[in-house]
């Protein structure tokens, strides 16, 4: 197995020069398929930051932004469990050729809000995911935390405002090449084409599709409102989650006190990743409104109509995703266990 944690600290000592007491220990290549406008940049440059100065220069993190190190998702987590990549971020859906039951994350309406997808991605949850990739992948592939990735997909289209599940209807929405997605289109009624992200601008330009499933950031970012994408409505069926991973023996090649290092960088790479999308959604949502854009933010009882809707989906995940059942329970409980908490510092803040 490849190492890319490079130790040179000995050819340094070799050297005998006062240069040997800045020489890093370790380096950790880390890659995004993305650009320097995503969060996922943002939050792989708070963690090199924190990690080269709380590690006192012993690890150095090189950021490797778009396709220079792997192109795909299959093919970045390959090179995670072989070593030659020790850090990768995926969506669910990237990751779900090797790990399917991470796609939980995509299941629609089972986190309200942030603070409550903020605070299941910060607890034990996440460590459940850990545990079943760890073990599915030889002990090679170690999930280190979950952030954001463009905020909550909401539902947008060419054709009409959508303030249910019956104004679907007919309407051919852009998927990933995954089967999920495809099944909660289908279960609003509308239908499904998958799409390469590349080409969505024009398939929504020339009619192959008429809607698409995004965050605001995604929407403004591509420039889809130019390709005739008018008509938003605010549903949030799933918080759209940023997965990190990294190679699981370089980790654990690091003393420990290294290792606290880098968990308390996969930290602080959360957070800025978690606060990343409100800030750029401001900006997104008012760019949208200015161009002639349709905002429109469901009811309560119109959102629970969206979610009878999609019921089917989550039954289907259970039934159908190898360790669907296992994480979907895992999910549920964490959602409850945080809604608890969270309405017990309602009642107190709010009397």
């Amino acid at each position: 197995m490849l190492k890319q944690f490079t130790k040179i600290a000995a050819t340094a000592a070799l050297l005998a020069t006062p240069l040997a007491a800045w020489a890093q220990d370790f380096t950790i290549r880390a890659t995004a398929n993305s650009n320097e406008n995503d969060e996922d940049y943002d939050g792989l440059v708070v963690f090199k930051n924190y990690v080269e100065a709380a590690s006192n220069g012993r690890i150095a993190v090189e950021l490797f932004i778009g396709t220079q190190l792997c192109a795909t998702g299959a093919e970045c987590l390959e090179g995670v469990s072989e070593g030659s990549i020790d850090v990768y971020i995926s969506t669910s859906g990237g990751a779900a050729g090797i790990f399917p039951y991470v796609q939980v994350l995509d299941l629609p309406y089972l986190m309200s809000s942030d603070r409550v997808a903020e605070a299941v991605l910060s607890g034990d949850f996440v460590r459940t995911l850990r545990d079943k990739a760890l073990e599915d992948s030889g002990n090679t592939v170690r999930l280190m935390t979950i952030g954001n990735t463009g905020g909550w997909r909401n539902f947008a289209n060419t054709e009409r405002r959508v303030t249910g599940p019956d104004d679907m209807n007919g309407l051919k929405l852009r998927t990933v090449v995954a089967d999920l997605p495809v099944q909660l289109v289908e279960a609003m009624g509308a239908s499904a084409t998958p799409i390469p992200w590349p080409e969505l601008f024009t398939s929504l330009q020339t009619g192959v599709v008429e809607g698409t499933a995004n965050g605001i950031t995604d929407i403004m970012g591509m420039k889809f409102p130019d390709a005739g994408l008018q008509y938003l409505t605010l549903d949030g069926h799933s918080y759209m989650g940023a997965l990190w991973w990294m190679n699981n023996d370089n980790f654990m090649a690091m003393p420990e006190d290294l290792r606290r290092v880098v968990v308390d960088g996969f930290s602080a790479l959360q957070q800025a990743t978690f606060a990343s999308p409100k800030r750029k959604s401001i900006e997104a949502y008012e760019a949208f409104v200015a161009g002639g854009g349709d905002i429109y933010v469901p009811s309560p009882e119109e959102k629970a109509a969206f979610a009878e809707a999609a019921a089917p989906v989550n039954a289907w995940f259970r039934e159908n995703v190898d360790g669907g059942g296992e994480m979907l329970d895992a999910l549920i409980a964490a959602t409850a266990e945080v809604e608890a908490e969270l309405a017990a510092d309602y009642a107190s803040d709010l009397n």
